[in-house]
This record gives structure tokens, C-alpha cells and sequence, in this order.
């Protein structure tokens, strides 16, 4: 393979204010093929920020975020990825089905059978014929995951997937990450919640829009010498000075 299809997303050397405020600070990474890539930190910690610079919205104010091969914002690779915001996207009046149509559509995917999949995937395809206003916040963010899997993107970025989610389906979110991987597709996913961090292959700590320390779980534990990621995470934010 080469080092595109390898390492599909590289960040180098971001930076981006808004006003006075810096919410990337010359950050660089590279995330690998196949891989569920955590991006872990508090709120305001600039995740967001890195998240929709890898999707293309925002562009940086120095430095190059290249993915698939191509530097952000790219317009034509943007049908290759999938992205679900923290906030929902879907449409109250439309049934989950025409939701999950509609944003294959704008991928360009118009095939029923990939929609379907997607359904089948989220396990909502009983419900494919209910408007969104009948369904709980749970089904709604299955949906939201489902509509930006149908065109079968080779990178998912997930702001917050699992925000206001019960254990239960956060668990059979997580066993559909897993799954996706295994078809070499790559996920990102941002969190502030430390406990999901123990299901990502890589971990990436943010803080003050710098890239604190990157690694396994264990071996940021190991880093640290501690024995949870959080004592691990403020480790490496006094390290860096990052501590607010």
C-alpha cells in the first residue's frame, strides 16, 4: 500500500484562531488505515475544531491538514468521508428512511440497498417508515450514524457520537465502530468521556488546541505511570503546561 492508503489523514502543523481565541496551536498527527482514532479532551479543548478541518469546513491559518492524499478543504473527497456533527442534522418531518436517502443523496449514493444496509446496520430498520418526531434521542442518533454510513465513506469522523446515549446503545455503537474497521474503514472520534477512550486503538490527548501526547491506552498509562487515563491525561497537560 502506499503511504496514502496507509495513513489516510495527516495533520501538519495547525493552526487556527478565531478572534484572540487559538483553538488549534501548530498541532500535527497522523491517523492510520482501519483504526478507531480517539481524540480525547475537555470541552473547549479544540476537537471540534480539528474535526471539521479534517472534513474541509474550516481551513487552517497555518499549516495543511491532507487527507485521502488531498489538502483540506477538497471539495470531490468530500463523497469519500462521513461525518456526524454533535448536533443532529435530521429532519423532523422526514421518515428515517427518506433521512438516511436523503444524505446518501448528497453523497452522491442513490442505491436502496445501501441505504437498507445502513438501517439493518443501526438496527432501525423497523422503524424505517417513522417521521423523526416519534423517535427518542437514542433512535434519533442512530439514525444520524446511519445516514452518514450509507454511501459507504472510507473515513468516518463522529464529533461526540455517544453524548445523551444509554450504556446500552453506547455499547452497540461502539460494536459497529469495530465492525467498520474490520472492513478497513477508519474512524475518528471525538470524546471528552475517558471511559470510551479504553475502546479506540489510538488516542490522541487535546488540550488548549495542542497535541498533548499521542498513543495505545496503555501506553499513555505506561507514559504516565498511572493507572487511569485521566490522571494520565493531567500528567501530560502539566508536562506540556497545558493545565487551565
Amino acid at each position: 500500500m502506499t503511504n496514502t492508503e496507509n495513513e489516510p489523514v495527516k495533520i501538519e502543523g495547525v493552526y487556527k484562531k478565531f478572534g484572540s481565541v487559538v483553538a488549534l496551536h501548530g498541532l500535527s498527527l497522523t491517523i492510520r488505515r482501519g483504526e478507531i482514532f480517539g481524540v480525547l479532551g475537555p470541552n473547549g479543548a479544540g476537537k471540534s475544531t480539528l474535526i471539521r478541518s479534517i472534513v474541509g469546513l474550516i481551513k487552517p491559518d497555518q499549516g495543511r491538514v491532507v487527507v485521502l492524499g488531498e489538502a483540506m478543504p477538497n471539495k470531490p473527497i468530500l463523497s469519500r468521508l462521513g461525518y456526524m456533527t454533535q448536533a443532529s442534522a435530521l429532519y423532523d418531518d422526514l421518515t428515517v428512511r427518506q433521512n438516511v436517502a436523503f444524505f446518501a443523496g448528497l453523497m452522491g449514493c442513490k442505491d436502496d440497498a445501501k441505504i437498507q444496509a445502513a438501517l439493518d446496520l443501526v438496527e432501525l430498520a423497523h422503524r424505517a417508515d417513522s417521521p423523526i418526531r416519534t423517535l427518542s434521542g437514542g433512535m434519533r442518533q442512530r439514525v444520524s450514524l446511519a445516514s452518514v454510513m450509507a454511501h459507504q465513506p472510507e473515513i468516518i469522523l463522529l464529533d461526540e457520537p455517544t453524548v445523551g446515549v444509554d450504556p446500552q446503545l453506547r455499547a452497540q455503537f461502539w460494536a459497529h465502530f469495530r465492525r467498520l474497521t474490520e472492513q478497513g474503514i477508519t474512524i475518528i472520534v471525538s470524546s471528552h468521556v475517558m471511559d470510551e477512550a479504553e475502546r479506540c486503538d489510538r488516542l490522541g490527548f487535546i488540550r488548549g488546541g495542542q497535541l498533548l501526547a499521542e498513543g495505545s491506552a496503555d501506553a499513555l498509562r505506561q507514559q504516565a505511570g498511572k493507572s487511569n487515563l485521566e490522571d494520565a491525561f493531567l500528567w501530560f497537560a502539566q508536562q506540556k503546561g497545558a493545565v487551565q
